[in-house]
């Protein structure tokens, strides 16, 4: 019995060796590369600048990225497609501007306002995925001239004001609102226990069906990054001003939208067009509402995402959602694992990718590095992570051969 036993064990730990490691070669477990590329990352600006990893910093830091988050996770979605959306920064200035003339000018309800910015979003995402399906125009096109047009629209919508703050509200407190130890740790261990049950879940499903569930090491070790970061985190945040309420917001959305991606109908859908249209279209699935339907999705989002960033910001000026926004809302889910070429990622590269775009400038700024060092190095990660995507690919392709 005991030898029995020693086996498992030695089992267990040959496969946490040669599978994990396998695995993390191929690109099959990007998390887990985004949390040791954070870690590394957090280790340079800590050591360059001891206020990097303070409490009041952290803190400030994921308020930074939870807009680009919101953003990235219609992102991926589109991404999961192979298409692109170059107008999700735009989009979410508009939307934040109609959001902030309906309340301050027109003295409409913050709920009703908010709700009309995202319906402004979603119509524009419609109208997207219209003319990419039913004309087959190129999204990269259709998305260029959106990102045009909408930067257009939100000078009109703001008209000669240029600038509109809010005054204390629903949408100010957004961002402003803390909790306590009780949301704080409550959070932790049903994010961790999620984790745990979602992979239990997974691998038991794809047993059943006769498929290879992986290694069960791959999921303990994810399990144990995932918890250690969510308790480790809210210990910090709670010594500070608390549990953002916005940060309960990006991981609601992120955790909705990774169990839509990962466990409806609809998510395999998209995965399958993403693979080859062709072949999705054969086996039955509407590739034209699929598509449409994600489009819509990615602007939704980012019109979400824009009302948290001028929450943050008390205000909507002429200049939001320009800048680095479309940059930073695309090369945060490349980043952490999803694929340029679609088919491959998931919801959760949007907040994990935010937080590694979010680390190097929040760092950088810190430092007091000029913008173009920030944007010089920001490109060159990008370039990084579609290099190693590529070569991961590569690799999945030679071991199919």
């Amino acid at each position: 019995m005991e030898g029995g036993v020693v086996a498992q064990v030695r089992s267990f730990g040959k496969e946490a060796r040669t599978g994990i490691l396998g695995r993390i070669a191929r690109g099959e477990l990007a998390e887990v590369q985004v949390f040791i590329a954070l870690a590394l990352i957090w280790t340079i600006f800590q050591l360059a600048n001891d206020r990097f990893l303070t409490a009041v910093n952290i803190t400030n830091l994921l308020l930074q990225v939870t807009a680009i988050a919101i953003i990235s996770i219609g992102v991926v979605f589109v991404l999961l497609l192979g298409e692109i959306d170059l107008s999700v920064g735009a989009v979410s200035g508009l939307c934040a501007g109609i959001m902030a003339v309906l309340t301050v000018q027109h003295g409409w309800s913050p709920w009703l306002a908010i709700l009309v910015g995202l319906l402004a979003g979603t119509s524009i995402g419609l109208i997207n995925g219209f003319f990419n399906t039913y004309f087959g125009i190129p999204s990269f096109v259709v998305t260029l001239a959106g990102l045009i047009a909408w930067q257009g629209a939100l000078l009109q919508v703001l008209g000669s004001t240029g600038t509109i703050n809010f005054p204390p509200s629903i949408i100010t407190d957004l961002t402003s609102t803390f909790y306590g130890g009780g949301v704080g740790w409550t959070l932790a261990v049903v994010v961790t226990a999620a984790t745990l049950g979602s992979g239990l879940l997974a691998r038991r499903r794809r047993a059943k069906a006769g498929l290879d569930p992986g290694p069960l090491a791959g999921l303990v070790f994810r399990t144990i990054l995932v918890g250690a970061a969510m308790f480790i985190g809210v210990a910090i945040l709670l010594s500070d001003r608390g549990v953002p309420l916005a940060v309960l917001i990006m991981l609601a959305l992120t955790g909705f939208f990774a169990f839509i991606a990962s466990r409806t109908r609809f998510g395999r859908h998209i995965y399958a067009v993403g693979g080859n249209a062709e072949a999705a279209r054969r086996a039955g699935i509407r590739v034209t509402r699929v598509r449409v339907t994600v489009f819509a999705l990615a602007s939704t989002m980012a019109a979400a995402g824009g009302i948290m960033a001028a929450s943050r910001l008390i205000a909507v000026n002429q200049s939001s959602g320009s800048g680095d926004v479309l940059l930073n809302a695309i090369a945060g889910p490349v980043i952490a694992g999803t694929s340029l070429f679609g088919g491959r990622g998931n919801v959760w590269s949007a907040l994990l990718g935010a937080l590694v775009i979010g680390s190097i400038s929040n760092g950088m700024d810190l430092l007091g590095l000029q913008s173009s060092v920030k944007f010089m190095i920001t490109g060159g990660v990008l370039l990084a992570a579609v290099t190693l995507d590529a070569v991961a690919r590569r690799q999945r392709a030679q071991l199919t051969v």
